[in-house]
């Protein structure tokens, strides 16, 4: 809904709240200002780190060990305002963002309540954040996705559980593309060439990285189903010494 369709809608109302989750945009002044409690986002990490929209998406991506909730007071800003409740909760290692986004609606729902239960009862005092302390998370897009092999393996494999399920990630393969929905960091040294296959197994697509290796389990074929790599193997023989990606075999 654009804006002057929002405040046309709420013409006439005399709402003591507004709460949004989830929203992906900055509410104007003209409805800020419109509650007399103010207006409250319900943001998907624990401020001031992660401000923006895609706060799960790169807690995942970055190696983080926990993420929460914080409910706070919206202002002008992107996730600038007061927090009121916070609630953090740990990312498994085997957390995407398809999995840790239903635990976190789970818990924004439950602190959602809390806050506006103490918001009524006047025992809620807004706390400011250290804006010395933010972090941004941008929206993600569908290029976003494609794999940089001179990363290192844990930082891959970070970006596979995060990209997932969308935009997902993404490596070229020749003239076809791999859409990996898994993948395992393997440390230790590596000198083959980033990118470069550098062996396969029953289970695993072992790929040459910046630092280390990744093991791919589960990919998805350009037009194809998702499917276990012994699946993709049985019908798509591959070869060690293939380059994946846009290396110097592909450019």
């Amino acid at each position: 809904m654009k804006d002057p369709e929002f405040l046309h809608t709420l013409a006439g109302w005399k709402p003591d709240l507004i709460v949004v989750s989830a929203f992906g945009r900055i509410l104007p002044p003209a409805i800020l200002s419109l509650p007399p409690r103010g207006c409250i986002n319900v943001h998907g990490s624990l401020l001031p780190k992660y401000r923006g929209a895609g706060p799960i998406q790169w807690a995942i991506m970055n190696g983080e060990k926990e993420t929460g909730i914080t409910t706070m007071l919206m202002d002008v800003g992107m996730d600038t305002g007061a927090m009121l409740l916070q609630e953090a909760i740990p990312i498994m290692p085997d957390d995407t963002a398809g999995t840790l986004a239903p635990r976190l609606a789970e818990l924004g729902g439950k602190l959602l309540v809390e806050t506006i239960t103490r918001l009524k009862a006047g025992t809620l005092v807004p706390r400011p954040q250290d804006t010395s302390q933010a972090t941004l998370a941008p929206l993600l897009k569908k290029e976003d996705g494609e794999i940089d092999w001179t990363l290192p393996a844990t930082a891959l494999a970070n970006r596979v559980r995060g990209l997932s399920p969308w935009p997902g990630a993404y490596t070229i393969v020749g003239s076809d593309s791999w859409r990996i929905w898994r993948a395992l960091a393997l440390p230790g040294p590596v000198t083959t060439p980033p990118g470069v296959i550098v062996a396969i197994t029953r289970e695993a697509i072992h790929v040459a990285t910046g630092d280390g290796v990744l093991a791919v389990m589960e990919l998805q074929p350009a037009n194809n189903r998702r499917m276990a790599v012994s699946q993709y193997l049985a019908g798509h023989p591959i070869a060690v010494g293939l380059q994946l990606g846009r290396g110097p075999a592909l450019s």
